[in-house]
């Protein structure tokens, strides 16, 4: 299944600073792209006409989604369990395209419900998709990303940041950048501005989503890759906001700073605290914002 158009494209953001670039990777789709059409491409490469799949997320998942939408393409019947969240605007958006798109999306009061609903449907059959797409596999084709950003720092496309900052959920996006970083020994650091609880958008969580992806590279290619180093990925836990969905000022501040420069949106959940949290690394040194977000997400019928 060929779903990334690759490569997607890097771009200054000089009239904020002349060190801060961006990684369009909202353009890796049709007709939604974003970091989670990374991992399925893997993910669904499975999947054929007639299959069920099941996955979780939050209301207002854009995993959820592309998954939805993704699986619907291929002929399979997708179900996703959801669970409450803060609600912004975007997110109350994404919930409607969800229910419209999947064959089923209840939501339940906790995610354990989500996940006990999930595991009934995968006992029953249904082809299981984790959340956020983040397993070994999945995280593949955020390697994939961060190789391809390699080749175009090589081809002069952009300078090498010091710095590549990602609004970090399950992990899956820092984990492959990280990953590919140390394949291609440069020191780049993945910083990853947490969204979600402490519990889940932990560095240890997000160091062993490494390990494991870096072990299924080997069992396949028999060769030895480099270790990541210790200080490779960093999380920045100030942007979270106390709960999963919750906008702060500074991350609306963030947003509207980069509409007004580049007339890129960003959403409230996610990709305005990745933002956020690359302003402040580029007062320090040169820095690349990858754009998870995908704004056509909205229009997605």
């Amino acid at each position: 299944m060929g779903l990334i158009k690759a490569p997607t494209p890097v771009a200054p953001l000089a009239s904020i600073s002349p060190l801060l670039w961006i990684k369009r990777d909202d353009l890796s789709a049709d007709p939604l792209g974003g970091n989670k059409v990374r991992a399925l491409e893997y993910l669904l490469a499975s999947v054929t006409a007639g299959d069920r799949v099941v996955t979780v997320g939050s209301a207002g998942s854009t995993h959820a989604l592309a998954v939805a939408l993704y699986g619907r393409q291929l002929g399979a019947r997708v179900r996703v369990g959801r669970w409450r969240q803060t609600m912004n605007p975007t997110a109350g958006l994404v919930a409607e395209r969800v229910a419209a798109t999947a064959e089923s999306a209840p939501i339940f009061r906790s995610p354990a419900g989500a996940y006990v609903w999930a595991w009934r449907e995968r006992l029953r059959g249904a082809h299981w998709i984790a959340a956020g797409g983040s397993t070994p596999l999945g995280v593949l084709g955020h390697v994939n990303a961060g190789l391809e950003l390699v080749e175009q720092i090589d081809a002069g496309q952009m300078p090498s940041p010091r710095y590549v900052a990602v609004p970090l959920g399950t992990g899956g996006t820092a984990a492959g950048l990280a990953l590919a970083f140390a394949i291609a020994r440069r020191e780049i650091v993945v910083v990853g501005a947490r969204v979600v609880p402490r519990i889940v958008g932990r560095r240890g969580r997000v160091m062993r989503l490494v390990r494991a992806t870096a072990r299924l590279i080997e069992e396949r290619s028999g060769e030895q890759l480099p270790p990541v180093r210790k200080d490779a990925l960093r999380v920045v836990h100030e942007a979270y906001g106390g709960s999963y969905g919750t906008e702060t000022g500074e991350s609306r501040a963030a947003a509207m700073r980069l509409d007004d420069a580049s007339g890129v949106q960003l959403d409230a959940s996610y990709s305005a605290k990745g933002f956020q949290v690359a302003l402040d690394l580029v007062e320090d040194a040169p820095t690349l914002f990858w754009l998870t977000f995908d704004p056509r997400t909205l229009q997605v019928p």
